[in-house]
């Protein structure tokens, strides 16, 4: 089923950076990279890698920026403490070169008998929707915030919201004690909301633009005060490392080797995959299709970390067979992450669903015009029996982008627009660090990855059905118009959470 969005670029389009090619090694073979060295076990010839790498002036480097050894003992340790495999990361290797044809490069490196295999990696994007280009108001602000906690409807009683001010009333409900690490691109952090419990980028460094990072952490990560808005688990402490400089799968590395059991990280990336059309952000699906940040994701999760990943705003029925055949250039050993029946990686995967009709006197999706239908699916968003759990895909009120709030200073900026699974993910993420707090709060283990995927899909407010429409939108200076059927209750994205009901069960 084709379904055609985001039909032109934006800043975050522009930003991300071009594609890369992941080498994956030969296990057993030892190929090391030092300072541009390249070297592997005794009787095993490397010269066909760097002379091809020298022709097409390319240039390797371990993936994730450490010491292969390091990596493989630290794999082996945590397959050691919990008795399941955990991927090997110290195999993978980034190509970059400034030739155009990675296909070609890609294909002669296959052929290579120290390289296991070679892909090539689409770069990533900020997993929002073109509607998050609202415009910041020009007229400068009171100079005193009004306090917009009303609008925040997602913190409300469910099945309007995951009734976070339920958990506020029970130790440890603010997310005391959890640590969160948001990956994505930039965050502006002067925020006058976003002053308390913030250690800013950790790794990477941070882009200027800005808005998308800022409005995810004032979802989850905004001050308790009584001005602007406040977050779902405000209480929790809020880090990022920045894809402006790192690699997804190398951030999530980064991001689980600061983190401990219990803690959470959040995804909020996606990237082109077999059915884009080139296009904006169609066919866009989660980053975990993809081997190298796949086995990210589980080393993550070995480590007791909950990973919330974006499910795409691809529009994307995840069931489709499609995404069961490999690109060119997988693993042997890969399978579907998608299909249920496969490995998974151990992620909450998110899904954008419309909130409740009338939110900010509004009715009906902007530049679309159909009315909402509580908790449907939102047409941009990926589902399929993959998708855990969904969030509030529209109408979000948060920090950043000023069309709320605006002026000369970002630092007093708001929106109430904010949109996609962007606006949906860091939903999940804030339920998830109350629950955390309130078990850490009550003596308890905090949740596994796995313990919290049975929660989300067991407990909170069902799915609903949406109705269709006809969207019309010029494509490349030509018409184009899409009819968008009936999204039906099976076209899961899964249940909005229930903070009440999800504390009852781990109490």
């Amino acid at each position: 089923m084709v379904e055609n969005h985001n039909l032109s670029s934006t800043d975050e389009d522009k930003e991300a950076k071009q594609s890369r090619i992941i080498l994956v090694a030969k296990r057993g073979l030892n190929l090391r990279v030092r300072q541009g060295a390249i070297s592997a076990a005794e009787g095993i010839e490397t010269n066909p890698l760097i002379e091809l790498l020298q022709s097409n002036k390319a240039t390797i480097k371990p993936l994730f920026h450490k010491n292969e050894d390091r990596l493989k003992a630290e794999s082996d340790s945590l397959t050691a403490a919990t008795g399941k495999e955990v991927p090997d990361l110290s195999i993978y290797y980034s190509v970059e070169s400034p030739e155009s044809n990675l296909e070609e490069l890609a294909s002669q490196l296959r052929s290579l008998d120290v390289v296991d295999t070679a892909y090539i990696k689409p770069s990533a994007k900020p997993a929002s929707m073109l509607l998050n280009t609202m415009t910041a108001k020009t007229e400068e602000p009171p100079t005193t915030t009004p306090n917009f906690v009303s609008r925040q409807g997602y913190l409300d009683p469910a099945p309007v919201g995951i009734d976070a001010k339920y958990a506020w009333s029970i130790a440890g409900g603010y997310g005391n004690g959890v640590n969160i690490i948001d990956i994505e691109w930039g965050w502006h952090f002067t925020h006058e909301d976003l002053r308390v419990n913030h250690g800013g980028v950790i790794s990477g460094t941070n882009s200027s633009n800005d808005d998308h990072g800022t409005s995810v952490i004032g979802e989850f990560g905004g001050d308790a005060n009584n001005f602007g808005v406040t977050g779902i688990s405000p209480e929790a402490y809020v880090s990022t490392v920045s894809l402006e400089t790192h690699d997804t799968s190398e951030a999530i590395l980064i991001a689980a080797d600061r983190l401990r059991p219990g803690d959470i990280m959040l995804l909020e990336v996606h990237r082109d995959g077999p059915a884009s059309i080139g296009v904006g952000q169609y066919g866009y699906i989660a980053i975990e299709w993809w081997p190298d940040d796949f086995d990210a994701i589980r080393y993550a999760v070995s480590k007791g970390i909950i990973v919330v990943e974006a499910a795409g705003n691809g529009g994307q029925n995840l069931d489709d067979n499609i995404y069961n055949t490999p690109q060119a250039g997988f693993p042997t050993s890969w399978r579907n992450p998608f299909n249920p029946n496969n490995p998974t990686s151990g992620a909450i995967l998110v899904g954008a669903g419309n909130p409740p009709s009338g939110i900010h006197g509004r009715n009906a999706q902007p530049n679309v015009g159909e009315p909402y239908a509580d908790r449907a699916r939102c047409y941009f968003s990926n589902y399929g029996e993959r998708v855990d759990t969904q969030g509030w895909g529209w109408e979000v009120t948060s920090t950043g982008y000023g069309d709320l709030q605006g002026g000369t200073s970002k630092d007093v900026w708001y929106t109430d627009q904010f949109s996609g699974t962007s606006s949906a993910s860091p939903i999940i993420v804030g339920t998830l660090a109350c629950l955390q707090g309130i078990l850490r709060a009550n003596g308890k283990a905090p949740l596994n990855s796995s313990q919290a995927i049975k929660l989300l899909r067991s407990t909170g407010s069902p799915q609903q059905r949406g109705s269709g429409f006809t969207f019309s939108r010029n494509m490349s200076g030509t018409g184009y118009t899409q009819n968008y059927p009936d999204r039906s209750e099976n076209q899961r994205i899964g249940n909005r959470p229930n903070l009440r009901e999800l504390i009852e069960k781990v109490l």
